[in-house]
């Protein structure tokens, strides 16, 4: 078995594009929700919430012809894998276009732009934004294949498009396919583009934050007094390399991924399961052939919805006890839904690095349902561990578990 190690980050989110910048937002402890006037149009829309990237611009370098395939999810994807690739000393080295890398990467769809031109073509009989490249860009993995194509990626490529645990099944099956000797470098993580038809996806559950006069307290994941999750975009990914790989080249280690598990729920679209998310961290911890014990912290999937919260922690209670330290930066960007997992992930490693570690936002007083755990509350913790676990949770009852160490 190989080991797998990071050497490579990328991200593209409402508070900047490199940690040290979003760490410096973060520690504000104020989000990035925002009322969005711009959808009074939707009358059946409940929620006038969401967490938008406002000043995003497409790298100057890049070419009209690269940018026809790209929607709004994939340049932000592409972005970030750029900068991944940049970070890890491997942007312009041709061994990336030998087979010896793929890419990993999903959305919980294509750019809904072109899916509401495609639409307007199937209902009105004509539509002036189609075009030759509008599936590409609507296509459910156009993340991954634009991601390849971009950098003229041609090892293997995996699509992950299963909403909340698009990023972390991503860098997951990439840790697999390293692991096992199958290719020796991955592009993995996830993206997302805000729009009003995810909102009201959740809309249509109940399940989405309605506290619209005052987006700087919503969500708050975990609080007895949440309403529900807000919506977010952006997109994070990571360069995973075999580790005999990075050591060769001298490159930057920022962490090992150990474990990983994936599991599903088997009973219901949309109601998370306690029991089988404490088994995938059980599978996951395993797999890193570790205890509990030496897991110091856990980022939650922490979506503010009253199912998903309590489900969770109880899950994290029966794995650990309340001694782990937890906390859910959803509270600050949104749910980003196919990003989180590679977003997440990324922050849970620099705090590990850091030794400090985020509160959860607008947690101010415990769900009494919720499972009994070491919560972050108010402001940053110092914390020294060698081990973190990130946690996500998608519909289609899909669950993931990443345990990732400091090298």
């Amino acid at each position: 078995m190989n080991r797998v190690v990071i050497t490579g980050i990328g991200g593209v989110t409402a508070f900047g594009h490199d940690w040290a910048s979003i760490r410096q937002r973060m520690l504000t402890y104020e989000n990035a929700v925002q009322h969005m006037d711009s959808w009074a149009q939707y009358q059946a829309l409940n929620t006038r919430l969401a967490a938008p990237i406002t000043d995003y611009q497409v790298p100057s370098h890049w070419q009209r012809k690269q940018l026809r395939s790209l929607g709004r999810v994939s340049q932000f994807s592409v972005d970030a894998a750029e900068r991944a690739l940049a970070d890890a000393g491997l942007l312009n080295d041709p061994c990336i276009t030998t087979g010896q890398m793929g890419v990993a990467a999903g959305s919980s769809t294509g750019s809904t732009h072109d899916i509401c031109q495609m639409a307007k073509l199937l209902m009105e009989g004509q539509s002036e934004g189609v075009n030759a490249n509008t599936y590409i860009r609507m296509m459910p993995h156009t993340i991954a294949a634009n991601v390849a194509i971009f950098f003229g990626l041609k090892g293997r490529v995996i699509p992950t498009s299963c909403a909340c645990a698009s990023g972390s099944q991503a860098i997951g099956y990439s840790y697999e396919a390293i692991r096992h000797g199958s290719i020796d470098m991955m592009l993995a993580g996830g993206g997302e583009e805000l729009c009003p038809s995810e909102a009201y996806v959740f809309d249509s559950l109940y399940a989405t934050s309605i506290k619209n006069d005052a987006p700087k307290t919503t969500p708050a994941p975990y609080d007895a007094a949440r309403d529900g999750l807000v919506i977010g975009e952006g997109a994070g990914m990571m360069v995973l390399e075999n580790y005999d790989h990075a050591l060769a080249r001298g490159a930057r280690i920022y962490a090992e991924i150990v474990g990983f598990a994936t599991n599903g729920d088997g009973t219901h679209v949309t109601r998370p399961e306690r029991d089988t998310m404490q088994r995938c961290m059980e599978i996951a911890i395993n797999d890193a052939a570790l205890s509990p014990q030496e897991i110091g912290y856990v980022d939650g999937h922490g979506t503010a919805t009253e199912q998903g919260d309590i489900a969770e922690t109880q899950a994290t209670h029966a794995v650990f006890g309340d001694r782990v330290t937890f906390s859910s930066q959803k509270s600050y960007l949104g749910h980003t839904l196919g990003a989180c997992g590679a977003l997440e992930s990324w922050f849970a490693i620099a705090m590990m690095h850091d030794q400090s570690f985020m509160p959860t936002l607008n947690l101010n007083q415990v769900d009494p349902r919720c499972g009994a755990l070491d919560y972050i509350i108010g402001e940053a913790r110092s914390l020294d561990t060698t081990y973190v676990m990130n946690n996500n949770f998608a519909f289609g009852g899909i669950n993931t578990s990443l345990i990732f160490k400091r090298v």
